[in-house]
């Protein structure tokens, strides 16, 4: 499925008026535990989707045998016994807030206005009976801010600039969660931190300089997600996850994962929203050095 197609579809999805499936689910908000029924919503962009897998879904729609991350978290969940229901918000393209969507217009490569961002177009529709959220931001940014940076929005302190995008993307972040609590506050929220994009294959032939670049954003925003946990988030640590850096696990294009990758940000998360198992993060893995 491509690009093109995928945005043609969002547009007749919306123009038609469809934006979520159907819940069967009560409306009252259920409280977190480990059973009892599951309503299930996923924050995300492409990756959502499933783009990159051998079986993507259409936005919005149920794709009950898509080969994203989050369509095989929502088969597990169902698999354990419990009722469970779902909605994925997910659009390829989004990016975390209005910040970076001002940003990636400022270096002449805008955000398409149907994907926006997910503090705009996805947290005002999570439902008020979820149980359960995944988010999983960063990726699109880390671009952003890199190409910002490579134009040279920095000046002469190119780390300095990038660091102060990345401290605005955690506020960001922060809000989003508020934001998501606010409307669902029984919901357990899982966040997946961001792998280290220096080491993914879509920049293999890039200059080590560059590189290094996309590490410390991508570090970056990774410690910001990790900070989440002192507010009560549940982190899944992608960074520090070896085989997510073996290319084999990637689709063609390099950045999104494949088939393979997906099983693992799947495998990665799972007890985290099943359980509420928090494992803290790995602040010293070998995979946040992988450049100079």
């Amino acid at each position: 499925m491509t690009r093109r197609v995928l945005i043609a579809t969002l547009l007749a999805l919306f123009g038609s008026g469809i934006g979520c499936t159907k819940s069967e689910s009560p409306t009252a908000p259920t409280p977190t535990g480990n059973d009892g029924p599951i309503f299930y919503t996923a924050i995300g962009a492409s990756d959502g989707i499933g783009f990159g897998s051998s079986v993507p879904c259409i936005p919005f729609t149920d794709c009950p045998d898509g080969l994203g991350y989050v369509q095989i978290l929502r088969r597990r969940l169902r698999d354990t016994g419990r009722t469970t229901d779902h909605r994925n918000l997910s659009i390829p393209g989004a990016v975390l807030s209005k910040a970076i969507e001002d940003l990636a217009r400022d270096i002449g490569q805008p955000i398409s206005e149907l994907a926006g961002n997910f503090i705009e177009r996805q947290s005002p529709f999570v439902p008020t009976n979820t149980t359960h959220v995944t988010i999983f931001a960063g990726g699109n940014d880390a671009n952003v801010i890199g190409r910002a940076a490579l134009a040279g929005r920095g000046g002469n302190d190119v780390n300095g600039y990038v660091d102060g995008q990345v401290r605005q993307w955690g506020t960001d972040l922060e809000d989003l969660v508020a934001r998501i609590r606010a409307r669902a506050p029984n919901a357990r929220i899982v966040a997946l931190n961001m792998i280290n994009l220096a080491g993914a294959p879509y920049l293999a032939s890039r200059p080590t300089s560059e590189k290094s670049l996309m590490q410390r954003i991508a570090v970056g925003i990774s410690d910001r997600v990790n900070s989440l946990t002192s507010r009560n988030v549940l982190v899944v640590d992608l960074m520090c996850d070896a085989r997510l850096y073996v290319p084999s696990n990637y689709a063609s294009d390099g950045f999104h994962p494949g088939d393979g990758g997906y099983v693992i940000f799947a495998d990665d998360s799972f007890p985290a929203l099943k359980d509420g198992t928090n494992n803290q993060p790995n602040t010293g893995c070998a995979q946040r050095r992988l450049f100079p």
